[in-house]
């Protein structure tokens, strides 16, 4: 493979020879992966229903249903059933409530939607955090070397040597409980992995030959690096990342659970584990759709990662 990542490939006759980028070689394999198709096709629809929540939601996910303006009051009850008007289970003078109300008298389902929202904003906002230092650190240690590659990877072994979800817990204990502050302990305990990808990536592609051939020709440290090494070393980052956006969303939802990320009255869906957890028996809708949808969004980023993993496998060449 070329330097800049063109691969070879016959045509529909196999007369004629056409280049065809790494990324196009990548997504055919991808789409022949059922179980990537399947992540990719959830990871789609969130991704909608987080766009069209004000469209979805019935109800002002934060406002409850005793401070809505004509809102029957005889029906307005804490931890209501869910009522579906299609199904019989509830008269029709009722409010329908797809999914119920949650203990201060809210819509369950407008809150799970908002949910989404908040959800894929932790994950991507974490994990891009988490991958532009870890990329920089990564590539300055495995290029340069010597000391600064030294002190750089023993202080990411010291993060790596504390379970990230006990070290995130600290990072908000001192810093404060809070969404943001949830979103910055998670970013710093997911630097090391990927600082760590890039500096293996970078030097094994520093030692190619087009590298050698730039730096005979004089060009700068900033150029060999950021230009030619790193745009080289990014596979296996993409792979991390995606897999590390279900482990950042469910490292959130912990935080919440134990209330130190989202707090009242942000729709988190760990928040609403949270808030309705001694519920399990009396209200069990209440529990089981945010942890449904918890679930769901980590299996979509999981196959998803599997699929790209796979895709971009330089083993898997022959399958294209």
């Amino acid at each position: 493979m070329t330097q800049d990542n063109k691969v070879a490939a016959l045509d529909a006759e196999g007369l004629t020879l056409k280049s065809v980028s790494l990324w196009q070689v990548t997504w055919r394999r991808l789409f022949r992966r059922r179980s990537a198709m399947v992540g990719l096709g959830i990871l789609g629809a969130l991704i909608l229903i987080a766009f069209a929540a004000p469209l979805l939601a019935p109800y002002d996910p934060i406002r409850s249903m005793l401070d809505v303006d004509g809102y029957p009051r005889e029906f307005a009850k804490r931890r209501a059933a869910p009522c579906i008007h299609i199904m019989g289970d509830c008269p029709d003078e009722q409010p329908q409530h797809i999914m119920g109300l949650d203990g201060n008298v809210r819509d369950a389902f407008s809150r799970l939607l908002y949910g989404t929202r908040i959800s894929l904003f932790i994950g991507f906002s974490t994990v891009t955090f988490a991958i532009v230092i870890g990329t920089v650190l990564g590539a300055v240690s495995g290029y340069f070397g010597g000391w600064l590659d030294n002190v750089i990877m023993r202080f990411m072994d010291v993060l790596l040597a504390f379970p990230s979800l006990l070290l995130a817990i600290a990072i908000v204990t001192v810093l404060g409980p809070g969404l943001t502050n949830a979103l910055l302990a998670i970013g710093i305990v997911s630097i090391p992995s990927y600082a760590r990808v890039v500096r293996s990536s970078v030097l094994s592609v520093r030692e190619m030959d087009y590298v050698s051939a730039t730096r005979a020709l004089g060009g700068s440290n900033f150029d060999i690096l950021f230009r030619r090494i790193l745009p080289n070393a990014l596979t296996p980052l993409i792979v991390q990342g995606t897999l590390g956006i279900a482990s950042a969303i469910l490292d959130a939802a912990a935080l919440s659970f134990l209330g130190l990320g989202a707090q009242p009255p942000l729709p988190e869906w760990g928040k609403m584990l949270a808030d309705e957890r001694n519920q399990v028996f009396t209200a069990p809708h209440l529990v089981f759709y945010p942890g449904f949808a918890i679930m769901l969004t980590v299996l979509a980023f999981n196959l998803l990662g599997d699929g790209l993993r796979d895709a971009l496998d330089p083993r898997l060449a022959h399958n294209t």
